[in-house]
């Protein structure tokens, strides 16, 4: 059996094959090739390996790998697969057996670390799946919430909720066909993550007899999860926000070598053995794995706490439903698709090219008491046991508009803390005017900067007098500015300087000084830990009233605006540059470049207010998915198609993302070029 590998102008891999199996095979032959250091970092990721080649700063995650069970839980997963998706997977995970060498030898990052390819299992896109979305429900969230109240009391928690400055999100709208030029729906957005290099998603196309889809991969896993265009129906998603994973308080005795755990059947045997992980560069470090009847041990420090999350209790991750998406025709086949979804918990919108349209939730939430969802509770009471799932999950029917931005809506009974209100609103206020939508105008949606959330602050700032005079002029300078987070922008430059010094006086003041002494969590979950980044992302909430006193406040953002009136005049995009991660950062430092928009504008870019201006998240990929026309479709990732350092088409869409551009999706097989044609193994 044969495939064939195609590319248009921006070195987007077109794949062609005889059936669904070989197109497979394809798919992860075609990963390994353009993206063979990825995957391998992934891969050790996810077993808790990557610091034998990374060196000691990987040990945290690895750690949290073991203990979490990734590897053990995407074993289990696949087992449980019906034995066609699993035959399905298989045949992915023998293309990238395929083609790694080929792809290692392409990717300078191997011998630089001298790590040498190895083999993927069937299960590995399982666990790679795992380890991107462990942390992605946010159940860290919780331990800083108990730290909150036992800091400050638990009147203080909801004081640094996230319905405020928020550094994740997405995305997504859907325009009805009787709102658009064509007749027929458009459906776009954009998810909102950790910019990575190389970027998590790929731009792909998988066409066999069976389908002919476009979308947004995620290496090492696949099909095409979250972004897809069949030609008879096209899907996203964005984050739910749901509430479905749960830390223990867990009491634990030894009796010798066993380990028991305290439940509200009495004490009962948990499953301990201990691991090694090796260090390049360090001493090996060993990490106890302990599993009770609630879930693995995450935190055994000064109080042990265990998480219960759905994939290791139900052993499902709904990788069915990844082949049914690909043969979907109609929001009908999708929505069915769905049903077998499971982790991370989403809301979709869809549309057909008979004008079906669908928004929904899909995933795996448990029922259970609702202290679960907010705070650790005690293993040993009865009535914090999961009592099933919802089995109903939230749906709307669309009335011209549909938007998702991850705040409070269509997930609201599912969640507790959700996103700002900003985007969503500002992109149903876009999309409410009187124009005919085309997909090319989408866009202009894309690339808005305007930031609601500047508002407390700047009323506070405008009640302020007897200001020096050069604070005097900043002030009344930000009242005249349009709220626009562009790259240009020295107003947005003033407006940020402003604000980060406003958070730092935040944290300095001794009702809130306390937080900023952390439990002893693990390393891992510190981000979730600090003080300024929290009070950053509260900062609406606790500007507009509650828990510090009127004048404080006020003296705040006097101070502040005393303190960037001295500043020299500069852009926002000087400052607010591009950050991603990368395993193996470059020798030298590297230059990335400026970007327009804020944590809380349609075009994202979130910074940490008060520690740095540097954007580490934001749009890990645009795309418009136009039901009359596929071609007219347009998409854009941050950096480019290939992960190899030096390929033409490495960064080649970096300049382009940066300016809020996409570009066309490419379906004429008369318009790529072929690559290759390659036999299948």
């Amino acid at each position: 059996m044969t495939f064939e590998v195609y590319r248009d102008p921006w070195g987007i891999p077109h794949l062609r094959a005889d059936d669904a199996g070989e197109l497979a095979f394809a798919q992860g032959h075609n990963a390994a090739v353009d993206r063979a250091w990825q995957l391998e970092v992934e891969r050790h990721r996810a077993q808790g390996t990557s610091a034998s080649f990374l060196g000691a700063a990987a040990v945290g995650w690895d750690r949290l790998a073991r203990r979490t069970r990734l590897a053990d839980t995407a074993r289990r997963c696949f087992a449980r697969l019906d034995a066609k998706t699993a035959d399905w997977v298989r045949r992915y995970v023998d293309g990238v057996n395929a083609g790694l060498a080929e792809g290692a030898g392409r990717a300078p990052e191997f011998a630089a670390t001298g790590l040498v390819p190895g083999a993927w299992q069937p299960w590995t896109p399982l666990a790679v799946w795992l380890s991107h979305h462990l942390l992605f429900a946010g159940f860290p969230a919780k331990l800083w919430r108990e730290h909150v109240a036992r800091t400050l009391g638990p009147g203080a928690v909801g004081l640094f909720a996230t319905d405020g400055p928020h550094a994740s999100g997405s995305n997504g709208w859907l325009v009805a066909g009787d709102r658009t030029a064509t007749g027929a729906a458009v459906v776009a957005g954009d998810p909102h993550r950790f910019i990575e290099a190389p970027g998590i998603y790929q731009q792909i196309r998988l066409s066999c007899p069976e389908f002919d889809v476009v979308g947004l991969a995620v290496p090492g896993v696949p099909g095409i999860a979250h972004f897809g265009h069949t030609g008879g129906v096209a899907w996203a998603i964005t984050n739910a926000m749901a509430d479905y994973q749960d830390l223990y308080r867990e009491r634990l005795r030894r009796t010798g070598t066993q380990v028991e755990a305290l439940g509200p059947e009495g004490w009962r045997p948990a499953a301990a053995h201990t691991e090694t992980i090796e260090v390049a560069g360090g001493d090996p470090v060993e990490v106890e794995v302990i599993e009770t009847e609630r879930g693995v041990v995450v935190v055994d420090a000064d109080e042990t706490i265990s998480l219960r999350c759905p994939p290791r209790v139900r052993e499902d991750l709904g990788f069915a439903a990844l082949p049914a998406l690909l043969r979907a025709r109609t929001v009908a086949d999708v929505d069915r698709a769905l049903d077998a979804w499971a982790e991370p918990v989403n809301v979709v919108l869809a549309a057909d090219t008979g004008g079906g349209l669908l928004h929904r939730v899909a995933g795996a939430v448990p029922v259970r008491h609702p202290d679960n969802r907010l705070r650790v509770v005690p293993a040993w009471e009865p009535e914090h046991t999961w009592r099933g799932w919802h089995e109903e999950l939230p749906r709307e029917t669309v009335d011209g508009v549909a938007v998702m931005a991850n705040a409070r809506g269509i997930a609201t009974p599912l969640g507790v803390e959700f996103a700002a209100p900003h985007r969503a609103v500002r992109i149903r206020q876009l999309l409410d005017g009187p124009e005919a939508w085309t997909a090319d105008a989408m866009a202009a949606v894309h690339r808005d900067t305007y930031l609601a959330s500047a508002g407390p602050l700047l009323e506070l700032l405008g009640g302020l007098d007897g200001l020096s005079p050069e604070a005097a002029a900043l002030r009344d300078r930000l009242l005249r500015w349009d709220r626009h987070m562009d790259a240009g922008s020295t107003d947005a430059m003033a407006y940020a300087a402003v604000r980060s010094a406003v958070v730092r006086r935040l944290a300095a003041h001794p009702v809130l000084a306390p937080l900023a002494e952390p439990p002893a969590y693990p390393e891992v979950f510190m981000p979730w830990m600090s003080l300024t980044a929290r009070i950053a992302y509260a900062l609406e909430g606790l500007l507009a009233g509650g828990l510090l006193p009127a004048a404080d406040r006020a003296g705040a953002v006097r101070a502040a605006v005393e303190e960037a009136a001295g500043e020299p005049a500069a852009a926002w995009g000087e400052a607010h540059r591009l950050a991603p991660w990368q395993a193996l950062p470059a020798d030298e430092p590297e230059e990335w470049p400026g970007l327009s928009g804020d944590h809380d504008c349609v075009m994202s870019a979130s910074n940490v207010p008060g520690l740095t201006h540097r954007a580490a998240r934001s749009s890990a990929a645009r795309y418009v998915w136009d039901l009359a026309q596929r071609d007219n479709s347009r998409w854009i990732v941050p950096l480019g198609a290939s992960g190899v350092p030096g390929d033409p088409h490495h960064r080649d869409q970096l300049s382009l993302w940066q300016r809020g551009e996409l570009v066309p999706v490419t379906t004429d097989w008369d318009r790529l070029t072929m690559e290759r044609k390659s036999t299948t193994s």
